[in-house]
């Protein structure tokens, strides 16, 4: 049973992409069978595994109202263990289209139990925003990762997503757990990313993951050629930090101890 694990967090720019992408392709090239569900109108997993311009009904917007379509929608990518639910700029209708619709915020759970045997994990892309499409994947997965930019407004985002982590966990999804805040585009060259590091890991103490993610070139290139950084630069200072992630996050605690709710 598939592992389920949203990547979240409010503010755009912090690497939630970057991180959805690069972390399933270390997965994958770990052997495990991985699925990326693209749950962003802006389609940025999907064309970063090279997988663009889907039509409508091909991607992750018609299973809002076909969930039972769900296997049919899944491509392949250029990593054998990697495979992906693509998205659409169309997605962006959606929340007003489900507005009247029953239980609409577990459409998404409702799409992963019929895929969650089939894959060992299970990672979903979300929107820099807490619409309907956001509360869904929250609803959808018992874990949640943060991916947090090392610049001090990102310090600000993170306290308006625990808020909401909070009210999804007591009023909609109470099995949803915070499996690590990773800290991305770390500079070493800047001491900003440094106090904010410190700030983060003084607060948040061990949700903190051990792995940070660099600023790095290798890391921003890749995506325009369709591909993620492992098969872009293996050798890159960003591949290799995305590889490290994987197998914490593998060798996780929560993972050993507690059961896939």
């Amino acid at each position: 049973m598939a592992r389920t694990i949203v990547l979240a967090n409010q503010k755009g720019g912090v690497g939630k992409t970057t991180s959805t992408v690069n972390l399933a392709a270390s997965l994958a090239a770990m052997e495990y069978r991985v699925l990326i569900i693209d749950c962003d109108p802006q389609a940025n997993a999907s064309s970063g595994v090279g997988v663009e311009q889907v039509e409508p009904e091909r991607s992750i917007y018609s299973l809002f109202f076909t969930p039972h379509e769900a296997e049919k929608i899944i491509q392949p990518t250029g990593m054998e263990f990697l495979h992906i639910i693509p998205s659409t700029p169309d997605l962006v209708a959606a929340e007003m289209e489900l507005r009247d619709v029953r239980d609409r915020e577990f459409i998404l759970r409702s799409i992963i139990d019929r895929l969650k045997h089939g894959f060992d994990y299970i990672l979903l892309d979300c929107p820099p925003s807490l619409g309907l499409i956001t509360i869904n994947a929250l609803c959808a997965a018992p874990w949640l990762l943060i991916p947090l930019q090392c610049e001090y407004y990102a310090l600000e985002g993170i306290a308006h997503l625990m808020k909401t982590y909070g009210l999804v966990r007591e009023r909609l999804n109470p099995r949803l757990d915070i499996l690590g805040i990773v800290l991305t585009m770390f500079d070493k060259r800047n001491k900003l990313s440094f106090m904010v590091e410190r700030e983060v890991r003084d607060h948040f103490g061990e949700l903190v993951c051990t792995t940070t993610i660099p600023r790095n070139v290798r890391l921003s290139e890749a995506p325009s050629h369709g591909l993620p950084a492992i098969l872009y630069d293996i050798r890159s200072l960003g591949t290799q930090s995305y590889i490290n992630l994987a197998q914490e996050l593998v060798a996780h605690p929560k993972f050993q101890t507690q059961e896939q709710p």
